[in-house]
């Protein structure tokens, strides 16, 4: 007995996605509910596992091929005993099924050549024809076309078009160029801040905070807080308290254009920027006005952590209503972020660095840190803009209006 693997049903709006990973190869035994294959989309990558244990039979689609909603990607085969006494699949035969029935017409040819063995055919410019198959009913094996290659040697390849990029290889021979393609992730990231240029007024404005209250909190009490919620104090959950409050104060700001009307939400959804190993990625805290800062640093470090591991879900990427971006982490300055569409603005935070300030006719060195907030200037005006801006400065350089709620 067999059982298709196909591919899940995709997010709302994503036509296709990528193969990313088999975790399994053609042969390997697998167990039930075990992960076969990753499926890469725009947004996600998709854990495909398997709905009973046996044998990988055959993969359809390598890694890298385009596929869509509910398309046969691969084959198990159940009627296998899987453990000690494992009845391997002839891998040769288990390529076979890969092939498509819409090739019925060629299926002689088929039978006798899969799909590694057509690989190496073509990577000696072979015909299957010229090959005489030693396996079973013919078919052809890696050691036939070996044998083949030993009876009639190559023939030399023609050579590549002269080219600049060739002359240049061989003038410079250390100097070398590796190209790969961009990931799904990758794209639609550039798509959406291409979109976000090309189709909001976008504007930056910019301030600067004292960070030494905040760290002087943290650091009285960062280790009760540890010990009493089980997660370090760090500066993401009073970044967001201040922003909460503020999209409070200024509801223009917590709110996004869709057509030709304003769309004001009496929620808070938060976004936080997090960079994974696919691409930047912005994960949604919802309902950020009901949670704690300990809860906030729960929800961020669980984000980031699957985000790292490609475990996010569609959920957890959709909606939000304003961004926060650290680029402070990666030891950035000062930066203009990019508003994350449909959204009305985003807020830029840095590396908190000493700087020479003067405070009451006097010079002290204070740990500063610079603000960015980013708006679409159709949705909120500048006033509105620096005010909000001026108002997270404020709540962060006195946190207790943090709990005073002034």
């Amino acid at each position: 007995m067999t059982i298709e693997i196909k591919v899940p049903d995709l997010p709302e709006s994503v036509a296709d996605a990528t193969i990313a990973t088999w975790h399994k190869q053609v042969g390997d035994p697998v167990e039930r509910d075990e992960v076969i294959v990753d499926i890469e989309t725009d947004k996600v990558v998709l854990e495909v596992s398997a709905l009973e244990s046996g044998v990988l039979e055959a993969i359809n689609c390598p890694e890298g091929e385009t596929v869509t909603a509910q398309q046969i990607i691969g084959v198990v085969r159940t009627d296998v005993v899987v453990g000690e006494e494992t009845k391997a699949v002839d891998p040769t035969h288990a390529q076979q099924a890969a092939v498509s029935s819409d090739d019925s017409d060629d299926q002689s040819a088929t039978d006798a050549v899969g799909p590694s063995i057509r690989r190496l055919l073509a990577e000696h410019s072979l015909d299957a024809s010229q090959v005489k198959g030693s396996g079973k009913h013919g078919r052809i094996t890696k050691a036939d076309i070996e044998a083949h290659l030993k009876k009639a040697p190559e023939q030399p390849k023609e050579a590549p078009k002269a080219s600049a990029q060739f002359d240049q290889a061989l003038a410079h021979p250390g100097r070398s160029e590796k190209r790969v393609p961009m990931t799904r992730l990758r794209r639609r990231v550039a798509e959406r801040l291409l979109e976000a240029k090309n189709t909001t007024a976008m504007l930056t404005t910019f301030n600067e905070v004292n960070m030494k209250p905040i760290m002087e909190l943290r650091k009285k009490y960062r280790d009760v807080f540890e010990e009493r919620h089980g997660i370090r104090l760090g500066f993401m959950s009073f970044y967001v308290k201040a922003v909460v409050e503020a999209l409070k104060r200024f509801p223009d700001v917590n709110a996004s254009i869709d057509g030709e009307d304003i769309v004001y939400h009496n929620y808070f959804d938060v976004s936080i920027a997090v960079s994974t190993p696919r691409g930047l990625v912005t994960p949604v805290l919802r309902d950020c006005d009901l949670l704690g800062l300990a809860d906030i640093e729960k929800k961020i470090k669980e984000l980031a952590i699957k985000g790292r591991d490609g475990k996010l879900t569609v959920d957890e990427m959709m909606g939000g209503n304003f961004t926060i971006t650290n680029g402070g982490v990666f030891g950035s300055l000062m930066s203009t972020p990019i508003i994350n569409p449909p959204q009305s603005a985003i807020l830029g935070m840095h590396k908190i660095q000493d700087r020479p300030m003067a405070v009451d006719g006097k010079v002290e060195i204070l740990p500063m840190m610079y603000l960015a907030l980013s708006y679409d200037h159709r949705q909120v005006d500048g006033r509105e803009s620096v005010s909000f801006l001026v108002t997270i400065k404020e709540l962060l350089e006195d946190p207790a209006r943090l709990l005073l709620d002034v």
